[in-house]
């Protein structure tokens, strides 16, 4: 653009920054302790929940092993679906804060009623000895509907926070390498909470009560809440500016009423770019040949003077918590491991990965290459980790189902579950930064909150998916019957592991065809 043009645009500028910082600095490192407690509060007590909420299906409401696993994932895909919503709303109207301190409430009323489902006998079917679901006694509608109502409510509330929490995060810094900085660190903390949530509050849940393990996770949400608020006067909270969505919405409606108009390339069409900027289309500020339907909105014809300048995974899982089941989880003559806990060796893998990559793996990549790794070349490699841990698991399921079946009676060590586990966590490191710095720096501003949701949807669909494999896996195979001891689940790995990495060479497509918008020009990879 020339300088008029950037004339017209400086003063936008510094009336979004009077409207960040009304009459004090606000915003930087100073908000991280504030943000990084409530992370922690809520990631423990939601973690230490769903984590052994199969556990918890299983022993306190006597439900089948596979309907149990059925329905713990579709919760925890729901914990990364509903996020979306509340990204529209922190993006449309409210602004990240009120969604966040709306889903800390939210949570905080989950927790009680987790507890009171815990505490109070008449909540829950009688207990039974049996070492099978077989012959006892399953929940009544209403005890199903509180705890159902329960997990509504962790749903609802950890889609107003947890990822709008990133969001607000990444708005209190203005250059790039300090948003990257804080994605780092904020996957940092959320994975250290799920290690308490995933070890502490699990060993309470199951070797002192669950009412006490649900008292905690209440108490911690409470500490979340409290860090929350006791940060509000430092935080930037950029103003709203009505919903982008409309704005979207209407892009389409114009390009469709302009379908029949040609897009000229050769300087003979006006586009409007907003704030009453109009470039023709030879312009530096013209819209991009990508998607170049849609450019007919911004073209200024005979027939309309005003048009507004509208800003136009690999998720495959298994639960792992059958397996761990029936596994010797025994560390010595006095302390099992509570099979819920199992996960947390990808959430270590994942917290030793991250400074390795950054300080070691990621500047040899630099001095090698030239140019710094892009957050798509992130997200590749960790694909290609994915496939790898893929394999070992299926490979530690054969050396289990042989050892089971070659020794009855002398299950083969959890420790072994360390290795695929562990190269899920690190492939983790690579993928979920590397997704939310790309959706965050490539989406418009004003879709920054929707931007750091987009990771989340995608596992969602992953958990979903995950379901319905499954069902789709029992309906025509033998290899996962009620007792896995009598199934192929290495076969399931193995078909996952194929399936993985035919979607690696969808992504190696995708990104060759796809150009960064932000991060200069040239091919993503």
């Amino acid at each position: 653009m020339d300088s008029s043009t950037n004339s017209k645009l400086k003063p936008v500028v510094g009336q979004e920054e009077a409207q960040e910082k009304p009459g004090r600095e606000r915003g930087g490192w100073i908000t991280l302790p504030f943000i990084a407690a409530t992370m922690v509060g809520l990631g423990l007590a939601v973690n230490g929940t769903t984590s052994n909420l199969l556990v918890y299906l299983l022993k306190e409401y006597n439900v089948e092993s596979i309907d149990a696993a059925q329905i713990a994932n579709i919760a925890r895909g729901s914990l990364n679906l509903v996020p979306v919503a509340g990204a529209v709303l922190a993006d449309s109207y409210l602004g990240s804060f009120p969604v966040i301190l709306a889903g800390a409430v939210i949570n905080l009323l989950a927790f009680v009623l987790f507890t009171l489902t815990a505490a109070v006998p008449s909540l829950r079917p009688p207990h039974c000895t049996s070492p099978s679901t077989v012959g006892c006694q399953h929940g009544s509608p209403g005890q199903l509907v509180v705890l159902y109502a329960a997990i509504f409510l962790l749903a609802i509330g950890t889609g107003g926070t947890r990822f709008n929490i990133a969001t607000m995060g990444a708005d209190q810094f203005v250059s790039t390498r300090e948003q990257d900085t804080f994605f780092n660190w904020y996957f940092v903390f959320l994975y250290g909470s799920f290690i308490v949530g995933d070890t502490a509050i699990v060993y309470i849940q199951d070797g002192v009560s669950w009412a006490v393990g649900f008292g905690v996770c209440l108490a911690a949400s409470t500490f979340s809440l409290a860090m929350l608020l006791l940060g509000a006067r430092y935080y930037r909270m950029p103003a709203t500016k009505g919903s982008p969505y409309t704005d979207l919405a209407r892009v389409v409606v114009a390009a469709v009423r302009k379908a029949n108009i040609q897009v000229d390339t050769n300087g003979g069409v006006h586009y409007n770019v907003g704030d009453g900027v109009v470039v023709d289309s030879t312009s530096d500020g013209a819209p991009s040949k990508s998607l170049r339907f849609l450019n007919r909105a911004t073209m200024i014809t005979s027939a309309s003077d005003n048009f507004g300048g509208a800003s136009c995974p690999n998720a495959w899982r298994l639960c792992t918590v059958q397996q761990a089941l029936v596994m010797d989880r025994s560390l010595g003559p006095h302390f099992n491991i509570p099979a819920g806990a199992i996960s947390v060796c990808s959430l270590v893998a994942f917290i030793v990965a991250t400074p390795v990559l950054d300080h070691a793996v990621f500047p040899l990549w630099h001095r090698i290459t030239s140019t710094p790794a892009s957050p798509l070349q992130r997200v590749g490699l960790g694909h290609v980790v994915n496939v790898v841990g893929l394999v070992a698991a299926a490979l530690v399921e054969r050396r289990r189902l042989g050892s089971m079946r070659a020794h009855p009676g002398a299950p083969m060590s959890v420790l072994w579950l360390m290795l695929p586990l562990s190269i899920v966590g690190a492939g983790e490191a690579l993928h979920f930064p590397g997704n939310m710095a790309f959706y965050y720096l490539e989406f418009p501003k004003t879709l920054r909150s929707l931007a750091t949701a987009m990771a989340p949807l995608l596992i969602a669909m992953g958990f979903y998916l995950s379901t319905v494999f499954v069902d789709v896996v029992r309906w025509v195979t033998v290899w996962l019957p009620g007792n896995i001891d009598q199934g192929r689940l290495d076969n399931v790995y193995w078909t996952l592991a194929v399936a993985a990495t035919l979607n690696f060479g969808y992504f190696l497509v995708c990104v060759w065809r796809y150009k960064y918008h932000n991060r200069g020009t040239g091919v993503a990879m």
